[in-house]
């Protein structure tokens, strides 16, 4: 793998967690409202969704697509509609109170983590990259200590820019201002996040 192809992907990796999405909102939402172990968990889950993407396309994601377009398509509309769910949920739960942030964070490590996969897994900004863009700017053939080094390069620049969301937005100051706008925040977030899964199932 050359030098030139690695900084590619350093920065289109940087560029594409950077990007505004579900994940970003989910994971601003989580941290102001159930502090940063909270987001560390559910960015540890976003990352790992990440990995699985990156995982199918170096193993020839864009091939089956090719042969089996309807999958591509089917993948969209799950996607779209577990984006719609979390949005509707996050509507929903706008009324509630917000929970003490060690009791939030404790008690349910397990299901941060699957939320932030099944996140980033029905991302289909992740689905669009990897299977048309990643595999152009990867060699056809990977070693198996460049496939690693590969996956652990993703895996921790998006670790690192949610963490670093998670931290942010957990401060004192982000949470005393998400508290008083708890309620039409959630809706917001709620919305945007089912907004984005009604975009993504339209033609």
């Amino acid at each position: 793998m050359t030098a030139t192809a690695l900084i590619t992907l350093i920065g289109l990796q940087a560029l594409l967690a950077m990007s505004p999405g579900p994940a970003a909102v989910l994971t601003i939402k989580t941290a102001a409202s159930e502090g940063a172990r909270a987001g560390l968990l559910l960015s540890l889950g976003l990352a790992i969704a990440v990995v699985i993407w990156a995982a199918a396309a170096l193993a020839g994601l864009s091939l089956l697509f090719d042969v089996a377009p309807y999958l591509q398509t089917s993948l969209k509309l799950i996607g779209a509609g577990f984006l719609v769910w979390v949005g509707i949920s996050l509507w929903r739960g706008a009324d509630q109170p917000l929970k003490d942030v060690d009791a939030a964070a404790g008690h349910k490590p397990l299901k941060l983590i699957r939320l932030g996969i099944w996140t980033d897994l029905a991302n289909p900004k992740a689905l669009a990259y990897f299977a048309a863009v990643f595999t152009t700017i990867m060699p056809t053939e990977l070693s198996v200590g460049w496939t690693l080094a590969v996956l652990a390069i993703i895996f921790g620049i998006e670790l690192a820019w949610y963490a670093l969301l998670s931290m942010v937005f957990s401060r004192s100051g982000p949470r005393r201002a998400y508290i008083r706008a708890k309620g039409w925040l959630d809706r917001l977030f709620g919305a945007l996040v089912a907004l984005l899964g009604v975009r993504i199932a339209l033609p």
